[in-house]
């Protein structure tokens, strides 16, 4: 009798295996399976072994994800959300299983923020702050759930931005032949010109901001050169143009500090900046968003910079549970 060789788990899987075990999940994650649905989730992982590796490639991209917020407070906000919320996020995890192709995530998932977070080669999670120093002396300060790889080879030395902010300074090149630095991100690359500088990747479009030095923003599919960013300036580009410099803000770095610094900025404005150091959900009403707000925020501790808010401006908070969060009006 002749052995039967099983798949390595590094295989190819059928994409319509993958889209059952994403629906599988989505229902498990409901907060409304019954027993019943477990029992035949299990009955259908044991089918076939690429039932089970479908799952369990899933489950360890899930778990990745929320490392940064705990699997039961997660299923927790789930649960409390209304009946149209609790569908919405059920449908997203099905469409995970519609974006799977063979072998891994395909390009709809990979463009996420939290599968950059995943895949990339040094990242921080959401909170967090984190200086390194690369090979050739560059010091870069990660920002929160921020996500870079670094690519230094003979010709060039790339630090690739997949999600959130940095603040690089660079250093000179050791290496006898002279290699660029370079900032990649979707929209294009940033080239140093012996400088400290900060890159930023938003939903579509990549903001800058020079301190020492200068720059070279290059868009991907601009038809034009590239545009120059002197110290004391700041650009935001987008991938076929790049919007005239204008003057900096001194507090651009402050984040680096773990402080947020506000000068008369709406309320909506903070809200999504502050939301960005916080896990969970922060909203802020339509009736508060264009109040505006001067002072110093912790970024360390979002919970008192709120409090800080609700002091300073006739806002309340309205907490739905420690991660759901909304600014509203007192």
């Amino acid at each position: 009798m002749s052995a039967v060789a099983q798949p390595s788990d590094a295989s190819p899987i059928d994409p319509a295996v993958v889209q059952r075990a994403a629906q599988w999940m989505a229902r498990l994650w409901s907060g409304e399976a019954s027993e019943q649905d477990r029992a035949a989730c299990e009955r259908w992982r044991a089918q076939h072994p690429d039932h089970e590796r479908a799952w369990r490639r899933l489950q360890g991209f899930d778990d990745k994800l929320h490392g940064a917020v705990p699997r039961d407070v997660a299923s927790h906000a789930l649960r409390a959300a209304p009946r149209r919320a609790q569908a919405s996020r059920r449908r997203a995890l099905q469409l995970l299983g519609l974006t799977v192709a063979v072998g891994g995530l395909a390009a709809a998932v990979r463009r996420t923020d939290g599968w950059q977070l995943v895949a990339s080669d040094i990242g921080t999670r959401t909170g967090e702050i984190r200086e390194i120093t690369l090979p050739d002396g560059t010091r870069v300060v990660l920002s929160t759930a921020t996500a870079i790889d670094v690519r230094f080879d003979a010709r060039e030395r790339r630090i690739v931005l997949r999600a959130g902010e940095i603040l690089v300074t660079s250093a000179p090149d050791p290496a006898t032949t002279h290699r660029p630095l370079r900032v990649q991100s979707r929209e294009g690359t940033v080239e140093a010109l012996g400088t400290r500088f900060t890159v930023r990747q938003d939903e579509a479009s990549s903001r800058v901001a020079v301190f020492e030095g200068a720059i070279d923003v290059r868009p991907v599919r601009a038809a034009t050169d590239s545009v120059r960013v002197d110290a004391g300036q700041r650009t935001v580009f987008f991938a076929d143009s790049a919007q005239p410099p204008e003057a900096a803000l001194d507090s651009a770095t402050a984040w680096t500090r773990g402080v947020l610094v506000a000068e008369a900025m709406r309320v909506d404005e903070f809200v999504a900046e502050l939301a960005r150091f916080r896990p969970g959900l922060l909203r802020c009403a339509p009736e508060v968003a264009a109040l505006r707000v001067t002072g110093v925020f912790s970024l360390h501790d979002t919970d008192r910079a709120l409090q800080n808010l609700a002091s300073a401006l006739p806002v309340s908070l309205a907490y739905r549970t420690r991660y759901w969060v909304t600014v509203q009006a007192r």
